[in-house]
């Protein structure tokens, strides 16, 4: 199947009861058994749930790997996934990683003896110079948040493997529609599907897939035992999500690239962050290891005293939290995503206090750009 297919026709689609085309919502906790310990496939809903497993079958299909899990949000699936390691170990982690990401290992993780080393993965001896006895995994975001450095996940993979190292691979920014980074040698691959994969800003969640039946299920084990899972109806927000996520990226990333064009030839801009510009580094790898660019743009005006000003006047970009949704949301990410990682590091990284982030939408392009022009102007 070709891509947008796939996002249609994956999984498990309709209901064999009623023919029903869509996957109904079993809103149920419990589930009758004929015999103790004999039943139909589900017994209580923490340890599965008919349409919360279309949607873990939909997305394991989508990236390709051996299964597939929800978890009630994106941080609940990257924990669940910090849960497989152990007091003592170490894991290596891309340097500008989201701030909740960056929270969680070193404000929570850290109180139960995993230790973690922030570094430029998209350097791969950054990643050689950090690795010690006792690691046992890389993470990746690539593109990061909000930085869009760009990671070669084969690369990083090879060098995983032989040190016999776990690859996760934060795929938010890109999608299963852009990316899939199992197919380049990533072991788990994790998702905010509150982002893109939801895409309407109407549902908190998130997604992992794993390429083995180890992982399976000591993911499962993980799940099922800590119970951080996502509803039913949430479940079929994002299967319904799902089914326009490849036209919403086509027609997000359409609007990017002419955003990303504008910006960067603006004299009043510093800086642009994209990875469909032909100047931003790991433009090359991006192309080599993904189907697109996505709908993310950063770019520096210089101070905070400018931001202020052009978040004023803005009339079609949304100040929130949050990212790919069909309407083009603006963040501070100093003040707001990434407010948890200390100032020094913040700017040692490059976000500074004159960054803003922008997750365009499906909006008329002219009109985000004019929105922008006065703003800036």
């Amino acid at each position: 199947m070709r891509p947008k297919t796939r996002m249609i026709h994956s999984g498990i689609t309709g209901d064999e009861y009623t023919g029903a085309v869509s996957v109904p919502i079993y809103q149920a906790s419990t589930y009758e058994q004929e015999a103790v310990g004999k039943h139909k496939g589900y017994d209580y809903s923490r340890t599965g749930n008919p349409t919360r497993y279309a949607l873990e079958t939909l997305i394991k299909d989508l990236e390709g790997g051996k299964a597939g899990y929800a978890f009630a949000s994106g941080m609940a699936a990257i924990s669940a996934v910090m849960m497989l390691f152990k007091s003592g170990d170490h894991i290596i982690l891309t340097d500008d990683v989201y701030g909740g990401t960056y929270r969680v290992i070193s404000k929570v993780f850290s109180q139960f003896g995993i230790d973690a080393t922030f570094v430029n993965t998209s350097d791969i001896e950054a990643i050689v110079s950090a690795i010690q006895e006792n690691t046992k995994a890389i993470y990746l975001e690539t593109p990061t948040n909000p930085l869009l450095k760009i990671t070669d996940i084969k690369a990083v993979s090879n060098l995983a493997h032989k040190r016999d190292l776990l690859l996760i691979v934060d795929n938010t920014f890109s999608t299963p529609y852009w990316q899939q980074p199992l197919v380049h040698g990533a072991d788990i691959v994790v998702h905010s599907a509150t982002k893109y994969i939801g895409g309407h800003s109407d549902v908190v969640a998130g997604l992992v897939v794993v390429n083995s039946e180890k992982l399976s299920k000591d993911l499962h084990f993980i799940q099922n035992s800590v119970g951080g899972i996502l509803g039913p109806q949430d479940a079929w927000l994002l299967i319904r999500g799902i089914k326009t996520l490849g036209i919403r990226m086509e027609a997000i990333e359409a609007n990017a690239k002419k955003l990303a064009t504008y910006l960067n030839q603006h004299p009043r801009v510093r800086k642009v962050y994209y990875p469909g510009l032909e100047n931003h580094i790991g433009h090359d790898i991006q192309i080599k290891q993904a189907q697109g660019y996505g709908g993310m743009i950063s770019f520096d005006v210089g101070s905070e005293e400018r931001v202020n000003q052009v978040l004023k006047k803005l009339k079609y970009f949304t100040l929130a939290e949050s990212l790919g949704a069909v309407e083009s949301l603006i963040s501070v990410p100093a003040k707001m995503t990434h407010a948890s990682i200390p100032k020094n590091i913040r700017h040692k990284l490059g976000i500074t206090d004159g960054l803003i982030r922008i997750s365009v939408g499906i909006e008329d392009v002219d009109d985000l750009i004019e929105d922008l022009a006065k703003a800036l102007n």
